[in-house]
């Protein structure tokens, strides 16, 4: 389960954390988690690759410099009109920390990324993989958060129950709950429409 520390947290809060533990602020509160089991792991890495394979995306790990993510993406001539897909990237809005476990910004949005280690412009599409540790924190605390800084498009992937839940913001305040698909449903979804791939992919 994800453990609430002292209010008012800070972000050395989280950087004293050690390297198995994700530390996230929220609400003034350090919220902290294990890593992803093998099974979210799994789930996660392969909707990251099948995204990466079927869109004009550059798709990296959280670097360390987050500029030479952009110069290596320019070298493979990404598209401008694409995305950016990073893997558990960290975020800055306003007081809170936030780490999803894929998040993309559209290139046209955003043609360059920031020379600092996280991001403080929130994305165009965020993925989070609920686990027990973190399906609570997940729905009741940064899908508000989430809804706060504008972010249109939001999915929640289930590994436990083999489902995926598509959101998109309405009316620019609350979450609309599009579609839930299960088990090995055929999967074309906004923001990314133009990709089908079958849901049991994720679990298999």
């Amino acid at each position: 389960m994800s453990y609430q520390g002292r209010q008012r947290a800070s972000y050395q809060d989280v950087l004293s954390l050690p390297d198995n533990l994700i530390g996230e602020i929220l609400d003034n509160e350090l919220h902290i988690h294990p890593r992803p089991t093998p099974r979210e792991a799994r789930a996660c890495s392969t909707l990251a690759g099948t995204l990466g394979a079927n869109l004009s995306v550059a798709y990296e790990s959280p670097p360390q410099d987050l500029q030479a993510a952009y110069n290596a993406s320019q070298r493979d001539d990404g598209d401008a009109a694409g995305w950016w897909l990073f893997d558990g990237p960290e975020l800055h809005l306003g007081t809170d920390v936030l780490v999803p476990d894929l998040a993309a910004w559209r290139q046209a949005r955003f043609p360059a990324l920031p020379g600092a280690t996280w991001f403080d412009e929130p994305p165009d599409w965020i993925c989070e993989i609920l686990s027990p540790s973190t399906a609570r924190t997940d729905r009741a605390i940064k899908m508000a958060i989430y809804a706060r800084e504008q972010v249109p498009h939001l999915w929640l992937i289930d590994p436990d129950a083999r489902t995926l839940e598509i959101y998109a913001l309405h009316d620019a305040l609350r979450w609309l709950l599009l579609a839930t698909l299960k088990e090995n449903d055929a999967t074309r979804q906004s923001p990314f429409d133009s990709i089908e791939f079958a849901l049991g992919d994720l679990w298999t």
